[in-house]
């Protein structure tokens, strides 16, 4: 469900086998140049993606870029700097040995995979402004506060956090190498945080089907009731979920469980996909039979007082039927995604990219700007002010010429 910007989880227990072959060769002999001699060396190390042979002072070492990472040319080749003591080079910011890899850079991969992450910055952000927009509107006027409204403001601080949450991971997981390869307790711990909020997205997306197909199906229900539940299906559901994933996955001891999660883990990823699948199944489910459900009752002979569902429900109906295969497209694709390289990799990625981050402003504008009731109070507030503005325009005007006017004589002059 993350974005992983550099290695592929297949090659971690690759580099985990390499290492200790690395760290086993460390007591083994030195190299043929300073064999039979006191010259300073550097001695074989390991920088966690390449092992760096015994190297004569005063000579840099070369070795051909790895393969498992993203964005590298595996044509060209990296190298380390050993100097004239026989220490490897550290570098002048962290003061850490370093090895050069900026020779490794292939910049057309690199500059499509720019474009790629700021696709998804930029629809995260422009979700993330529409949902609060949403939020404040539907707080704003008291007049739409019903169980439905209630719905639709938890579905939007949802995926207004989540939004939040991935510009966070963006911003200081992934833009800093040195947090990655740290993998420290705060990285993971935004990592379970936003898996969090990713699975609200879809509970809340169950909600708002389950109430639809509530609302119809049996008319004569407690709406505060429900309501009630469906927080508790909303918010706490995903909270088992996450809390036994973050639990399997910290004891699982995969080579996956490093660089703060960002990899997928094969052994417990399905704690996640399997309810975000059931969510959806279930969605469909109630669609269909809403769909069922809103033919009888429009086919059916009109009642007293009308026996067709009303139009309100109707468009949240409409608004949650395309948004249930919108939201679930990126998983849709899944078992469709290229193996890199492949002709369709880049088409692919940005898709999903696309996908992904703009999930927010779909939810907002199908259930907020689309919304017959927002427009209409916006509408009316817009009229109230705009003629509040123009009558006390006018009776300003009014005032000032009967203070102003020309003196008639005869009269006092106020």
């Amino acid at each position: 469900m993350t974005s992983s910007p550099t290695t592929t989880d297949s090659t971690l227990g690759m580099l985990a086998e390499r290492k200790r072959e690395c760290l086993g060769q460390l007591n083994e002999t030195i190299i043929e140049e300073t064999r039979d001699s006191t010259a300073p060396f550097c001695r074989r190390t390991w920088d966690d993606w390449l092992c760096w042979p015994d190297t004569a002072a005063g000579v840099s070492a070369y070795l051909p870029c790895p393969d498992f990472v993203f964005g590298f040319d595996t044509t060209k080749y990296a190298h380390k700097d050993c100097d004239e003591n026989g220490n490897w080079f550290r570098h002048p910011e962290t003061n850490k040995t370093w090895s050069n890899y900026t020779s490794c850079i292939d910049f057309n991969d690199f500059e499509w995979r720019t474009t790629v992450r700021t696709i998804a910055e930029t629809g995260y952000s422009i979700s993330l402004i529409a949902l609060i927009l949403s939020l404040g509107l539907l707080s704003y006027f008291r007049s739409l506060k019903c169980a439905r409204i209630t719905l639709h403001m938890n579905l939007f601080a949802s995926f207004a956090i989540n939004n939040t949450l991935w510009l966070l991971w963006y911003r200081l997981v992934l833009a800093d190498p040195e947090v990655v390869k740290g993998n420290g307790a705060p990285c993971i711990a935004l990592h379970i945080v936003l898996h969090y909020f990713l699975l609200t997205n879809y509970a809340w997306m169950l909600c708002e089907g389950f109430y639809l197909h509530t609302v119809l199906v049996w008319a004569f229900v407690s709406e505060k009731k429900l309501v009630r539940w469906l927080v508790v299906l909303g918010w706490a559901t995903p909270g088992i979920v996450i809390i036994l994933y973050a639990v399997l996955r910290a004891h699982a001891g995969d080579p996956d469980d490093t660089l703060c999660w960002m990899y997928e883990s094969a052994n417990v990823q399905s704690v996640l996909i399997g309810p975000v699948c059931i969510s959806m199944l279930l969605n469909l489910v109630f669609l269909c039979n809403i769909v069922r459900v809103v033919l009888l009752k429009l086919k059916a002979p009109a009642g007293p007082q009308g026996t067709g569902p009303s139009r309100t429900v109707l468009q949240a109906f409409r608004a949650t039927l395309l948004l249930v295969p919108l939201l679930g497209l990126q998983y849709m694709l899944t078992p469709f995604q290229p193996d890199p390289g492949h002709p369709y990799e880049r088409t692919y990625e940005i898709i999903s990219a696309f996908t992904s981050s703009f999930q927010g402003l779909f939810v907002a504008v199908l259930f907020c700007f689309c919304n017959g009731e927002v427009i209409a109070q916006v509408k009316r507030k817009w009229r109230n002010v705009f003629l509040r503005t123009r009558t006390n325009s006018y009776t300003a005007t009014q005032v000032s010429f009967v203070r102003c006017g020309p003196h008639v004589p005869g009269e006092e002059k106020v």
